[in-house]
């Protein structure tokens, strides 16, 4: 690599016109990626090594190989992922352009780990999660999500997950949810059917303290709040404004975790607050076209 002349570290790094804007390397990389024209561009090269392993963690994560050093090939050992967000909780990156980008996550329990949603499938990746340990269940948010499940699912030895809503997408999964009542799937883990996003969307609830949410609740950077996705819900944004009411006072967390959009930590309490004032914002809220330019990452 060339080295960056004000810092000592490889320099030079570039993010090329394959971006399709799926926010990931801005989450991993703030400071350094930013939104540009309906796209991820470089702000400058790194100047610590901090900086520098960020944009390792963009690179590996970005699912069209968009985040790049000028010197060629990423090199693996410089791979961050699995990506430790606290004791429980791993980012598992390497996205994949089947899932549009979305992230992917390991959360570990008293008998294996869940993988909730899929990063992309290589068998170098499900040997790297099958060395932490069991992984007892591939858990899919929605559809959108579901391209590389089953194949996990059996690499794994896992049961496979969906929603009835969404199950064409995978209809050979070992485990079907039904209806809009939760469900406790495992101890402490309850799977709550959410429809808005996609008729068979699934909010996953772990101990009352992470909260995977597929495509429906984000922390937004510009609003600097929780909010929907409500310029991409596929189905229903009134059954979308119907799953948060059902939510209030029953859906308790501390981690926020979606497929897209950023990850936030917040107390209980401050959690539950934001989710009853969306609530109240999406009761106003009404069908609109399809618009992608418009999340407000």
């Amino acid at each position: 690599m060339t080295p960056n002349a004000s810092s000592g570290l490889p320099g030079d790094w570039t993010v090329d016109d394959r971006c399709t804007n799926c926010d990931v390397a801005r989450q991993l990389a703030p400071g350094l990626i930013r939104e540009h024209r309906g796209r991820s561009e470089l702000v400058r090269q790194p100047r610590d090594e901090a900086e520098h392993r960020s944009l390792l963690a963009a690179a590996h994560a970005c699912p069209t190989r968009s985040v790049r050093p000028a010197a060629g090939p990423l090199d693996p050992a410089g791979d961050p992922f699995p990506l430790a967000l606290d004791e429980e909780v791993l980012l598992l990156g390497h996205n994949s352009r089947h899932t549009a980008g979305a992230n992917s996550y390991l959360c570990r329990r008293p008998t294996g780990w869940l993988m909730v949603d899929t990063p992309r499938f290589a068998e170098a990746l499900a040997a790297r999660y099958e060395a932490l340990g069991p992984v007892t269940d591939v858990l899919l948010t929605h559809r959108d999500h579901a391209a590389h499940g089953r194949r996990y699912a059996d690499r794994l030895g896992a049961r496979l997950w969906i929603h009835e809503g969404d199950l064409d997408a995978a209809p050979d999964a070992d485990r079907v949810l039904r209806g809009l009542d939760p469900v406790e799937i495992a101890p402490g883990v309850t799977a709550r059917p959410f429809p808005g996003h996609t008729r068979g969307s699934v909010l996953y609830a772990v101990d009352d303290r992470y909260c995977f949410t597929g495509d429906t609740l984000y922390w937004s950077r510009t609003t600097g709040d929780v909010e929907v996705h409500e310029s991409i819900t596929w189905y229903s944004i009134e059954e979308l404004s119907a799953s948060l009411d059902r939510s209030l006072g029953a859906l308790h967390f501390e981690w926020l975790l979606p497929g897209h959009g950023e990850r936030r930590r917040m107390p209980a309490a401050e959690a539950d607050r934001r989710l009853r004032a969306l609530a109240e914002r999406c009761r106003s809220l009404r069908p609109a076209p399809v618009d992608f330019a418009a999340v407000r990452w």
